[in-house]
């Protein structure tokens, strides 16, 4: 009998899956390896992983790129066939798969890897990453990170709920699956803790800082490996009326550094504003200058501070678009600008300056060595995933980006060592480390401060108290704020605060508006059709009868006919009636999972109601709702204590993401009271979620 097992291993960005994912399968005894990935740009490094290391003489690689027949190799030696999502799992209308994929359903495989599996992250990560760039150029670089069809890969895919032969139908004995953004896999508990390896960011500090107090003075090869430190900057109120957006008035860079025009023609809107902020980095604005002499402090700006110069030798600007890249490759060049003219400006923007790595080989003969020169490089999404420039000491993030897993990947471009090892010639053990730390230096501080805590929340999804979860990421990630006057360096519970503060009422119901929230898979819906009493407390949900009779068992019945008409059409096709079945029927199920999902959200967004109008706040919820006021909740959400109890016991509602939606709520009342010189609730030691409780300090 064959035991499946899915194991998850989540690895920051650049600690090398593929070498680890290889050692893995050699360590398993796998003989027959497939690896599954959404972008084929990744081949070469799964070939040299495999090819280039001692440790895999005799195993033999194959992919859709070589002539040979997979049939004819040596069956005696271990194979490992690398291949997209796109083309192996790319189907025809009716579910058939392609003739020429046909063996890999008969290989018997000991190990299926699947590389960034998540299509839906990707696909929001690529977008974002490359929205700056014209849509043309856009087009090719995402055509080179994830190839054709894309879009047409069975959307099945992205419904986290099915399980692999589901949408692969093949025989394994194992899954692993890798990723460098797994919050989606975290945050959905789609894996146990046992199936889970991390090795994050502060899993490689933390091992790097262990090592040198237990082996002081020896080589260490986590020595290399930079601290990342985060300096965020409040720009001056002139500046911030410029252009701020949003309910908090939050600096809008995009909107700041907005330009027209192309290459030597290229301007920012804000010209003069711009100017403004470069004389600001640089410690030569005229008012700021006169409040410095004042108060006898200067504060650590970018290109002023004696400390930080060395960090800027090589650095990358993030801006928003192609224009705005060009706009400030312009004004550095100004004949004022003289202080910018020790550095050489290298735009890698828009058609001019290449496609995909044809961006690099500018960039590293701008930088040569990186001992003698300065650099500044200019990009709008380009360069911001797989490439290595070791040169590269900080980032200065000019532009808006919404999600943390696009934010740290382009931070993590300047995170890679660069070191010298046997500088001398003389002791190979010896290591210079050029890189000891590197920078993202941020000026929209509240959007930075919140991209941040969302990144240690979302790495510790099972970790009730957020602080927490933020406050073992900023361990080793030090974060220092400028508020306009003074420099300081902020904690966990700071953090959160000034997240949670900025935001406005409308991102924070987004909180409890979140299809995370609730499950609607097909597991779930049949435990509350197998429940009369948990049927009844749904059809008590407001608008539960306007779905119609039945809603949930037609969902079931229709997704379990669905799955055996694509079994069916593997086997011998379909008529052309079947076919336009399949696809009526796939519509339905799915539109009509789609509105049961909102009902249940709906009801969820009661919550926040309730929590306003009741005045515990150190209970947890969970007891305010089935002890404290069950009358008020009734009144309030539509649903008795039992029955809600009862929904939460089968798992239609999602606990953890409930305790971090209310954190956020109870952090965001104190914050905005206490922003008025209102103390809601003196004395308050704790805070109560939805059923734990933490510290409020």
């Amino acid at each position: 009998m064959v035991h499946l097992v899915s194991e998850f291993a989540n690895a920051k960005m650049r600690f090398g899956k593929t070498f680890t994912a290889y050692q893995l399968a050699k360590k398993l005894g796998a003989r027959r390896v497939l690896v599954v990935t959404f972008k084929p740009a990744v081949e070469d490094a799964w070939q040299r992983g495999l090819e280039s290391h001692v440790d895999f003489d005799g195993w033999q690689y194959l992919s859709r790129n070589f002539d040979r027949d997979p049939s004819e190799i040596d069956r005696k030696e271990p194979v490992v066939y690398f291949g997209s999502f796109q083309d192996l799992l790319g189907r025809d209308e009716a579910g058939n798969i392609k003739p020429k994929n046909k063996w890999l359903h008969k290989v018997e495989w000991d190990l299926v890897v699947f590389d960034e599996y998540h299509f839906g992250a990707w696909r929001e990560t690529a977008k974002e990453l490359f929205e700056g760039e014209d849509d043309a150029v856009a087009k090719k670089e995402t055509k080179l990170e994830y190839a054709d069809g894309l879009e047409l890969v069975n959307e099945d895919l992205g419904v986290l709920s099915e399980k692999e032969t589901q949408f692969l139908p093949i025989t394994t004995k194992a899954y692993l699956y890798l990723s460098g953004t797994p919050f989606r896999a975290l945050a959905t508990g789609e894996f146990i803790e046992e199936q889970i390896f991390n090795w994050t960011y502060t899993d490689e500090q933390r091992v790097k800082e262990e090592f040198a107090a237990e082996h002081p003075g020896e080589w260490s090869p986590y020595g290399a490996l930079p601290q990342m430190r985060l300096l965020t900057y409040q720009m001056p109120d002139e500046l911030l009326a410029i252009a701020s957006a949003g309910e908090f008035d939050e600096f809008d860079l995009n909107e700041f550094f907005a330009a027209s025009g192309a290459g030597k023609d290229a301007q920012f809107n804000h010209e003069r504003d711009v100017q403004k902020w470069l004389d600001i980095i640089r410690g030569s604005y005229a008012p700021q200058v006169v409040e410095n002499l004042k108060t006898g402090t200067r504060p650590p700006l970018p290109y002023s501070d004696v400390r930080l110069l060395p960090y800027l030798q090589h650095s990358l600007w993030f801006l928003p678009n192609v224009a705005a890249c060009h706009a400030m490759a312009n004004l550095l060049a100004e004949k004022h600008n003289t202080f910018w003219r020790d550095y050489k400006v290298v735009v890698a923007a828009g058609a001019s300056a290449g496609i995909g790595l044809d961006a690099l080989p500018p960039v590293r003969a701008a930088i040569g060595s990186g001992f003698e020169t300065k650099t500044i490089t200019l990009s709008c999404g380009k360069l911001a995933t797989g490439v290595t420039v070791p040169q590269w000491f900080s980032i200065l993030m000019l532009r808006n980006l919404e999600s943390p897993e696009t934010y740290f990947q382009a931070a993590f471009r300047v995170q890679s060592p660069w070191s010298i090892k046997n500088p001398n010639g003389d002791d190979p053990n010896e290591e210079e480390i050029i890189k000891p730390v590197c920078f993202v230096f941020d000026f929209a501080p509240t959007r930075a401060l919140r991209q941040l805590s969302e990144y240690g929340l979302g790495l510790s999804p099972g970790e009730p108290d957020p602080e927490n979860a933020v406050k073992d990421l900023v361990s080793f990630l030090p974060v220092l704020a400028y508020d306009g006057a003074n420099m300081m360096q902020i904690d966990a519970g700071s953090i959160l605060d000034i997240a949670m503060a900025g935001t406005s009422a409308t991102l924070l119901a987004r909180k409890w508006e979140s299809a995370l929230l609730v499950n609607v898979d097909n597991d779930t819906l049949c435990r509350i059709l197998g429940n009369p009493e948990a049927m009844a407390a749904v059809e008590r949900i407001e608008g539960w009868r306007t779905l119609g009779d039945n809603i949930i068992e037609t969902i079931i019945n229709k997704s379990d006919r669905v799955r055996d008409l694509k079994n069916e059409a593997k086997d011998g096709g379909l008529t052309a009636k079947q076919k336009r079945q399949l696809t009526d029927e796939e519509k339905e199920y799915k539109s009509k999972r789609k509105l049961v999902q909102e009902k249940l959200i709906k009801f969820a967004t009661r919550i926040p109601a309730f929590m306003y109008l009741t005045d515990f706040r150190e209970n947890t919820l969970q007891d305010v709702i089935t002890k404290l006021e069950p009358g008020l909740f009734l009144a309030v959400t539509g649903l008795t204590v039992k029955d809600f109890h009862l929904l939460v016991r089968l798992k239609v509602f999602n606990t953890e993401r409930m305790n971090q939606a209310v954190f956020a709520f109870r952090r965001y009342e104190d914050a905005s009271l206490r922003y008025t010189g209102i103390e809601s609730h003196e004395g308050l030691t704790h805070y109560g979620l939805y059923d734990t409780v933490v510290a409020r300090d």
